[in-house]
């Protein structure tokens, strides 16, 4: 029996469709909250889904945060809190994981580089049990995300700017996720009106919609992003997808949140920060740490992870760009 080439054209389109259906249908059914447990150890962080979609970035609120603006973000995982010590150290002092792992530590994780023991107790007397790891430069945040990449086998990386507003407002267009009144601010985020000036254990505030605590305030959370004044400036008209400003030197990096001695005002969704050499003053290296911000106790990171992940090779390469020395 002879089969018409209508058909053989009928069974690809179908098998395409099918294909498609599965690369799209798959991964939604499971585009939920997680746990990612924190392999041969105890420790473990929790992930909450942020739908895709386009919302209006910026503010009118400060020429660096004007025009507001279209963007379009496809749909990615965020740690419903900021990482804490208790994990971070795992990969800061590999004598510590090693201690306690369940199971050797495999060759990969073995034999990555790791940040040089601060030569001062970079939580600056505020503590560790479930407070937020701090003071660690952008390239230290990214080598995280690379050290649980390995250990989990996921890409786990820093969300973009547009990332970050587009979770910490939730949907809303005010200054902050709850309204405008920063009266309530007491609610959701340690700040410089209720924090004594110390750093506080993560999640004792009321979440925002999506499930995030302490996306304002607390510490400040580390952006993928190079932070330049005028980025938005190229995007007046239209909307943009997925946007990002590539790193191409070591000051300054994009920096969202507010942190425990923040103001009201510093606290707003649209608010951004940058870091500064003076965050550096204090370390004796030459060349300075590529590791830490000795003068930065304000400065943490919070993970995300894309729903649709990229190539092995773009992952590598997000996470190997070799260290901007800084003298």
């Amino acid at each position: 029996m002879r089969i018409g080439k209508s058909f053989y054209i009928s069974f690809s389109l179908a098998v395409g469709l099918l294909i498609l259906w599965s690369w799209i249908a798959v991964p939604f059914n499971d585009f939920k909250p997680y746990s990612q447990k924190i392999p041969d150890t105890a420790l473990s962080f929790d992930m909450v889904p942020i739908p895709g979609g386009v919302f209006e970035m910026g503010s009118t609120g400060a020429n660096e945060e004007m025009p507001v603006h279209k963007v379009e973000l496809s749909p990615f995982w965020m740690g419903t809190h900021e990482i804490t010590w208790d994990i971070f150290e795992l990969f800061l002092d590999k004598n510590f994981e090693l201690a306690v792992s369940e199971k050797p530590l495999s060759p990969q994780v073995d034999g990555l580089s790791r940040p040089s023991i601060p030569y001062l107790d970079m939580t600056f007397g505020m503590g560790k049990e479930h407070m937020p790891a701090i003071g660690m430069t952008q390239y230290g945040a990214i080598q995280f995300c690379k050290w649980l990449y390995l250990k989990t086998g996921i890409f786990y990386r820093l969300p973009t700017e547009a990332e970050w507003e587009y979770a910490a407002r939730a949907g809303s267009k005010t200054k902050y996720f709850f309204g405008d009144d920063p009266s309530q601010l007491d609610k959701y985020a340690w700040f410089a009106g209720n924090s004594n000036g110390t750093t506080h254990p993560v999640g004792k505030k009321l979440p925002n919609p999506l499930g995030l605590y302490d996306i304002l305030g607390n510490v400040m959370e580390w952006t993928s992003d190079q932070y330049v004044e005028n980025a938005y400036q190229n995007r007046k008209s239209g909307i943009s997808k997925d946007p990002i400003v590539p790193v191409q030197s070591l000051y300054p990096g994009a920096i969202r949140g507010g942190h425990y001695k923040s103001e009201p005002e510093d606290l707003r969704t649209a608010k951004r920060f940058y870091s500064k050499p003076d965050w550096k003053r204090i370390d004796p290296q030459i060349p300075k740490s590529q590791w830490w911000f000795p003068e930065a106790p304000f400065l943490g990171l919070r993970v995300v992870r894309p729903l649709h992940p990229p190539s092995q090779e773009e992952i590598m390469a997000y996470y190997n760009k070799a260290p901007i020395a800084d003298y």
